[in-house]
C-alpha cells in the first residue's frame, strides 16, 4: 500500500520546525526578541500583505521557541522554567546608572566574618492561634506581650511595675536604636537626611505651593534671591468656545453645587416679624457722632440729671 501521498497531504498542514533563511535570524533570548536582517519580499509584500507579516511573525517565533528549549532550567511550583541567558544587545538608556549603595556597618561585619544573609519571613506559625500572623506591624508577633491578658511580674518588681508599658518601652527602644542606625548608615554613605534638611524640602515645598497660587501662577511674582526655576507648573484653560450642551451641564453642576452648599454659603438673616427696616448699628454711629452706643447712654442720663435739677428748683 503506498502512503506516500496521505504522508505528503499530512506534512503540507505543518510547517518545519527549523527556520532557513539566507542570513539566520538573530535571536535575543535576554529579552525574548528577535531581529530578520533579511530584506523584504517585495512580490509577496504587494500581493498579500497579512499572509506575508504572519509568515515572518511565525518565523521569529519559531526561532525563539528552538532557542528557549536549549536554555537550562529549573524546577518550580508551576513546572520546570528557563533560566534566561543575560541580554547580549545593548539598549541605550534614558538616565546614567545608579550608584552601587556602600555596604552598611552590619554588612562590611557579616563580610568579614563570613556570615550568611538569611532573609526572615513576615509571618511566623502562632501556636495559640494555630494559624500564622505577621511578623511585626499591627496584630504582629512582636507585641504579644503588650497584648497579653495575663503576664507573669518577677518577684524583685517594683509596686508600680506595668509589664504592658514594659514591653512597649522595650519595643520603642529597638525602634529608635534601628533608627539611629539606619541614620548613621546614611550618614557614612553620604546621604543627607537631616531635620535642618527636611525642613528646608518643606519650605520649598510651602514656597511652590505659594508661588502657584496667584493667578499668573508666579510667573510675574517678585523672585528671591538665588530661588530655583519651577518645573512642571502649568495652569489649564478652558476652551474659549464651547458647545451648548456642555455649557448647560457646566451650569447645572454649578447650580446643584449651591443647592448642596447652601448650608455653608452666607446667607442674610431673616427679619422677626415687627422690624422696620431700620440699621440700628448706623443709627446709634449717626446719633453718637461716631462715639458709640455707651457714649449716647451716657449722655442721655446727663440729660435726665439736668432735668430732675430743674423741676427742684
Amino acid at each position: 500500500m503506498d502512503v506516500s501521498s496521505i504522508l505528503a497531504s499530512h506534512a503540507s498542514k505543518y510547517q518545519p520546525i527549523e527556520v532557513e533563511k539566507e542570513t539566520p535570524l538573530e535571536v535575543d533570548a535576554g529579552y525574548l526578541a528577535v531581529t530578520d536582517p533579511n530584506p523584504i519580499d517585495e512580490e509577496s509584500y504587494k500581493a498579500d500583505l497579512e499572509s506575508h507579516l504572519t509568515s515572518l511573525a511565525r518565523d521569529g517565533i519559531q526561532s525563539l521557541f528552538a532557542s528557549l528549549f536549549t536554555l537550562p532550567t529549573k524546577r518550580s511550583d508551576d513546572g520546570p522554567l528557563a533560566q534566561l541567558p543575560p541580554p547580549s544587545t545593548d539598549l541605550p538608556r534614558a538616565k546614567p546608572l545608579p550608584k552601587p549603595k556602600p555596604p552598611t556597618k552590619w554588612e562590611q561585619f557579616a563580610k568579614a566574618k563570613g556570615i550568611q544573609h538569611k532573609k526572615r519571613d513576615k509571618k511566623v506559625w502562632d501556636e495559640d492561634k494555630q494559624d500564622w500572623i505577621n511578623r511585626w506591624g499591627r496584630d504582629g508577633k512582636n507585641r504579644e506581650k503588650e497584648e497579653q491578658w495575663i503576664t507573669e511580674v518577677p518577684m524583685n518588681a517594683d509596686v508600680d511595675h506595668d509589664p504592658r508599658k514594659a514591653a512597649r518601652d522595650e519595643r520603642k527602644a529597638r525602634i529608635a536604636k534601628n533608627e539611629k542606625q539606619r541614620l548613621g548608615n546614611m550618614a557614612r554613605a553620604g546621604v543627607s537626611s537631616t531635620p535642618r534638611d527636611d525642613r528646608k524640602k518643606e519650605i520649598d515645598r510651602t514656597l511652590t505651593t505659594a508661588r502657584i497660587s496667584t493667578a499668573s501662577m508666579g510667573r510675574f511674582d517678585k523672585k528671591l534671591e538665588g530661588e530655583k526655576k519651577m518645573r512642571g507648573v502649568k495652569r489649564k484653560f478652558d476652551p474659549a468656545e464651547a458647545s451648548i450642551e456642555s455649557e448647560k451641564n457646566a451650569s447645572i453642576a454649578l447650580l446643584s453645587k449651591m443647592d448642596s452648599d447652601a448650608k455653608k454659603m452666607r446667607r442674610a438673616p431673616e427679619r422677626e416679624k415687627g422690624d422696620a427696616v431700620l440699621n440700628v448699628r448706623k443709627a446709634v454711629r449717626f446719633a453718637s457722632k461716631g462715639r458709640g452706643g455707651v457714649a449716647l447712654g451716657r449722655d442721655a442720663s446727663k440729660v435726665k440729671g439736668k432735668g430732675k435739677m430743674s423741676r427742684r428748683k
